[in-house]
């Protein structure tokens, strides 16, 4: 079974993650989504309900499943006896950093590739954090995330301003 690991915070799952994870699909027998656990981003979602939101995301591709790691990213590739690794390229900024990565990943174990996937070129500007930064004030973030993620964040934010400061 050919298996790839597609690993990131997803804080929150974009529909440019979406489209690398339905196009990995095609390629791949199994991808595994893998949501890091990394408390030093102070994550604006938790671990779980990261983890929920990308299982509801992905619910209707058989072939894909989310999981979270802590630790190496070769070490958990390893464990769950994956062929390689997807790295999400929105422009060439990114490229120098996610180079480096995969060089010390393939360092570190030579048997495990990594593929270099662009979203769309309708989400090349699109990250988490952009999306972050538009909901915070009330702005429309439905074109760019998952429904649960829209629905999620609305909540999240009408707690934080009902709150007390």
């Amino acid at each position: 079974m050919r298996t790839v690991i597609y690993p990131g915070s997803f804080d929150p799952l974009t529909n440019g993650h979406l489209d690398v994870i339905q196009r990995a699909a095609k390629l791949f027998d199994l991808v595994i989504v893998a949501i890091a656990k990394n408390e030093s981003k102070r994550p604006f979602f938790t671990l779980d309900e990261r983890l929920d939101l990308v299982a509801q995301a992905i619910k209707g591709l058989s072939n894909v499943s989310a999981d979270a790691f802590e630790g190496l990213l070769i070490n958990y590739v390893e464990k769950c006896a994956g062929q390689a690794v997807i790295r999400g390229l929105r422009a060439v900024s990114d490229f120098e950093f996610e180079f480096q990565l995969a060089l010390m990943n393939r360092k570190l174990n030579e048997r495990i590739e990594t593929i270099f996937m662009m979203p769309k070129d309708t989400y090349t500007f699109l990250s988490s954090r952009i999306v972050k930064e538009i909901a915070r004030p009330g702005g429309d973030v439905s074109a760019f995330v998952p429904p649960p993620v829209c629905a999620a964040l609305a909540r999240k934010l009408a707690k934080r301003t009902a709150q007390p400061a």
